[in-house]
């Protein structure tokens, strides 16, 4: 049952699976906070801003922050490395891929601080989370008082034998073939 304040709005994609963005649950403290679901994957993206400009920067100070707990896996760390230690190649990717979205939508003006956290909370084999977590930071962005010239999103885009998909499913596409 949603928390009374909660506001939830549904995505239906052409495959017959909703995309669900919530907002007013979770990290209140945040100027911008969603969860973003698809199957059972889960994605908190929160959102803050400097409240004042730091003197002499004149570019945007935008720091993208995107983890893949093992929990969201179903994995609990029980070796002597029981943290989760430094990002994985593939989180940095993400970290990127948000990044380079994200940082043409602001304003040239924009000179504050601004940070984007996003998490995955629980991960399914069927979804892919680095297609929604620019969906999710864009979603949080834009609730926020941030001035972000957006809503955005980015998709995989699968082409294989002929046919393509948009945000397709892991297990039923074949491995590409490179001629």
């Amino acid at each position: 049952m949603p928390a009374p304040n909660a506001i939830t709005k549904t995505l239906a994609l052409p495959d017959g699976r909703v995309i669900s963005i919530e907002t007013g649950k979770l990290a209140k403290f945040a100027d911008g906070a969603v969860v973003v679901r698809l199957g059972d994957t889960m994605l908190l993206a929160t959102v803050v801003s400097a409240p004042s400009q730091r003197d002499g920067v004149d570019f945007l100070p935008l720091s993208v922050d995107y983890q893949e707990k093992f929990g969201s896996a179903g994995k609990i760390p029980g070796s002597f490395q029981r943290r989760e230690g430094r990002l994985s190649d593939y989180e940095i990717l993400v970290c990127r891929l948000v990044d380079r979205i994200l940082r043409p939508m602001f304003p040239k003006d924009y000179h504050y601080e601004v940070q984007v956290m996003i998490t995955l909370i629980s991960a399914d084999k069927e979804v892919q989370p680095d297609a929604l977590a620019a969906l999710a930071a864009s979603a949080a962005l834009s609730i926020s008082d941030i001035p972000f010239a957006g809503p955005i999103s980015d998709c995989a885009w699968r082409a294989s034998m002929g046919s393509s998909r948009l945000t397709p499913r892991p297990p039923t596409w074949p491995a590409p073939t490179w001629t």
